[in-house]
């Protein structure tokens, strides 16, 4: 397993280095520039203008911008200057990547905790009232989107005579050391983010085990098993669902910069300091070597979660072999 997970992570090198050059190239296709804000401002010469052009680096071709960037990554792990807050992008990410991680990890291990019991029992009961509610409530749940459900909690709290529901801390603890005060804080507002984020991927998860329960529950070494005389308990966590959860194993490194990308109005609205607001900040502003970095970062992430997955996949699975 080592050796593979070796050749897999030297394998990621011309696979970054590909998609380094694909968000280059995204972002320089977006539509003016970072100085284009400098050219709208009648109070600033065009002397002026050239300097700050020059001092950006923006003059130069290209390709040698790319190459000055890469080149900053694989020497220095510099990622480049932010334009629009005067500080290296390397300083900006670090400040928000460990919550963005840990609402990521957090929501994952959540949402399969709950989907998992909840998709083997609408298969093994579909056709019971609970399943069909369960699975009502599932349809309702892919069909709201996760910024609507953070506005109704929201509101929810707010009419219930909440206050301070945005972000993940009230703010007398924004800066305040670690406490167990400041951790109840924490968990007081984690909740919100938690159900508005991961009650789509709940309800996708739990919808994909079903359909694979549904599948492997009528397989030949399903009915084997059953006529082996093997209980119902180990016929069922033994056999079924050992194999119907493969498929979303295979799936679960797909989630991780889903969770990073795919959520950025709802942590504009529950005002959460993870990386996708500063995605769409940095896009808005044309802050490109930001950008290139996030877009970077979240091809990373996918790389290192389909990783993890055929590993699990592999260690789940003894029919698996790694040559």
């Amino acid at each position: 397993m080592l050796s593979y997970a070796l050749r897999r992570i030297l394998g990621m090198v011309p696979t970054l280095l590909l998609i380094s050059v694909v968000c280059f190239i995204v972002i320089q296709l977006q539509p003016g520039s970072f100085i284009d804000q400098y050219l709208e401002d009648p109070r600033v010469t065009k002397e002026t203008v050239a300097t700050i052009t020059r001092q950006l680096g923006l003059d130069q071709p290209l390709w040698v911008q790319y190459l000055t960037w890469i080149k900053g990554i694989v020497t220095e792990g510099n990622f480049g200057y932010s334009f629009a807050n005067g500080r290296p992008v390397s300083e900006l990410i670090w400040e928000r990547l460990g919550w963005t991680v840990f609402l990521a990890v957090l929501t994952l291990i959540v949402s399969w905790l709950i989907a998992i019991p909840l998709g083997i029992y609408t298969a093994l009961n579909r056709y019971g009232i609970g399943a069909t509610i369960t699975n009502f409530l599932g349809y309702i749940s892919l069909a709201i989107p996760d910024f609507l459900v953070a506005l109704l909690l929201i509101a929810l709290v707010l009419k219930a005579g909440g206050s301070n529901v945005g972000g993940l801390f009230s703010p007398q603890f924004i800066d305040a050391p670690w406490s167990w005060p400041r951790v109840l804080d924490l968990l007081n507002h984690l909740w919100i983010p938690m159900i508005a984020i991961g009650l789509e991927g709940v309800a996708g998860l739990m919808r994909q085990m079903r359909a694979s329960m549904l599948d492997v529950i009528h397989q030949d070494y399903v009915r084997t098993a059953r006529a082996k005389g093997l209980n119902a308990r180990d016929v069922l966590w033994r056999h079924a669902v050992r194999n119907a959860i493969n498929p979303l194993i295979s799936l679960a490194g797909l989630s991780l910069p889903t969770l990073i990308s795919g959520t950025i109005i709802a942590s504009i609205v529950l005002n959460l300091p993870t990386i996708g607001p500063y995605l769409y900040d940095s896009l808005l502003n044309k802050d490109q070597y930001v950008a290139m970095t996030l877009l970077l970062f979240s091809a990373l992430l996918l790389l290192i979660g389909n990783l993890l997955s055929d590993l699990v996949l592999a260690w789940a699975d003894p029919r698996i072999r790694f040559e």
